[in-house]
């Protein structure tokens, strides 16, 4: 579980917290105090329900964000908390938010007037489509109800924009702000351009992208104890940016840049975006991984990585390095079973598909036959060669499997002394390993499965 780091409330509040929930129906059952952290729930304490009342108290205050209090039948309700943390709560559990008072935390009573908001906004909005599904063939009452729709979304609207002037510096108002949307202006296109709706969508995306954080403050740390904030990274990554590598590291880089002097949410948002890019399963992504690695992890300013995770990750960065797509692919001078001396980058060939195999892995031995029938044989004559590296040093294996499979009229080559170390320069830690080159060596797909390789073949044979 994560350790909650402690923040310091104001001089005019008592150190720690002391909360006391008092609600009917409960005794002799514990309560768990609990917050929002990268998409988890965390414990912070529990206390026992004594006739209907728990109290939560530690000396150390709580870092500020928001709170959920889960009571032993599975439901829960969650509290704003910041600076003012001797406080009361009284509710009924028939109607937890409805019927609940907060004494002693103006800003969790001012959160509490938000829930109480947004609950009923959300029932109106619920009922006006239900009646707009039920209308649907009444013109002119699909009309009204759009419109009270309409009005209900302002409405909310303009109680975060009043909230937000009217608490300046609270984290109520932070809390509020960081869920706005960024405004969309209205874009004018000119009469003479074609396509004027893609034109306006392209802008109105380029802008949500540009703007999507402008609510967010990066430093400040509360935000990590809320549910919607990894929400809304994830969704910036995941929907809003163009899933290259240099995109990618570009926007976290910006992002984490914007947290220097939060050391919680710079160390955060470290990891975050690594994670997410050393996770992707998109091809290429590794090359955002090795340049945030380099960035932050391997330069010393992630200072709380362990050493030996520092080693392993320094280790894996130099052996990926040289297999980022748009590299050259190292170059390999290789003896055939023929006994012929074959150089990966002599070949003429509008494409090389280079394999890595050896005939004992069971994958290998479906895929590398599939491998000649399915891919060689029918671009053979399009320009498409295959440097087939048989990985191993047992020439009578490897012949067996050659004549077995009948594979004779690929490139079959090793390098039974490993003078050429493939292994360290294409990173081969299973078989088989396939690597699609650019008819000037550069490394333009890697670790693809067989059935992948026609459809992109035929992409790089059409740009090339």
């Amino acid at each position: 579980m994560l350790a909650a780091c402690s923040a310091k409330a104001s001089p005019s509040e008592p150190d720690g917290y002391h909360i006391k929930v008092s609600l009917n129906g409960y005794n002799n059952q514990d309560m768990i105090l609990g917050y929002y952290y990268n998409k988890k729930m965390y414990v912070t304490d529990t206390s026992r329900i004594e006739n209907g009342t728990a109290i939560f108290k530690d000396d150390a205050s709580l870092p500020g964000g928001l709170y959920l209090f889960y009571l032993p039948d599975g439901k829960f309700f969650d509290v704003l908390i910041n600076n003012e943390q001797h406080f009361t709560i009284e509710t009924d559990t028939t109607h937890l938010i409805g019927q609940m008072k907060i004494t002693g935390a103006r800003e969790s009573e001012l959160f509490l007037d938000y829930q109480r908001f947004i609950e009923q906004q959300q029932k109106k909005v619920t009922e006006l489509r239900e009646a707009l599904k039920t209308h649907e063939s009444d013109q002119a009452k699909v009309e009204e109800l759009s419109r009270e729709l309409e009005a209900t979304n302002k409405n909310v609207a303009d109680f975060w924009d009043n909230a937000i002037e009217q608490y300046p510096g609270t984290f109520y108002a932070q809390f509020i702000k960081s869920m706005k949307e960024p405004v969309m202006p209205e874009f004018e296109i000119p009469d003479d351009v074609q396509n004027k709706d893609s034109l306006r969508q392209i802008k109105r995306y380029q802008f949500y992208r540009d703007h999507y954080f402008d609510n967010i403050d990066f430093t400040d740390k509360r935000l990590l104890r809320t549910p919607f904030f990894v929400h809304k990274l994830e969704t910036y990554f995941d929907r809003m940016l163009i899933q290259m590598p240099d995109t990618i590291v570009d926007a976290s880089i910006d992002i984490i840049e914007r947290s220097r002097g939060t050391e919680e949410m710079f160390r955060f948002l470290v990891q975050f975006t690594f994670n997410k890019a050393n996770e992707s399963k998109i091809m290429g992504m590794d090359a955002a991984m090795v340049a945030l690695a380099e960035k932050y992890y391997l330069t010393g300013e992630a200072h709380w990585a362990a050493e030996d995770f520092l080693e392993n990750l320094a280790t894996r960065v130099r052996d990926i390095k040289p297999t980022l797509i748009g590299k050259k692919a190292h170059d390999m001078q290789m003896e055939s079973n023929t006994g012929q001396i074959y150089r990966l980058h002599e070949l003429t060939a509008a494409v090389t598909v280079v394999v890595f195999y050896e005939p004992s892995c069971g994958h290998c031995k479906t895929a590398i036959p599939k491998l000649y029938k399915e891919v060689f044989e029918p671009y053979r004559n399009k320009g498409v060669q295959v440097f087939a590296v048989y990985s191993m040093a047992d020439p009578e294996e490897w012949q067996t499997f050659i004549d077995k499979h009948e594979l004779f009229d690929w490139i079959n080559v090793y390098d039974p002394y490993h003078q050429t170390r493939f292994r360290n320069y294409y990173d081969i830690r299973s078989t088989p390993m396939i690597y699609v080159l650019d008819r000037h060596k550069n490394i333009a797909a890697k670790r693809l499965d067989v059935e992948q390789l026609p459809g992109f073949i035929d992409h790089l044979l059409k740009q090339q």
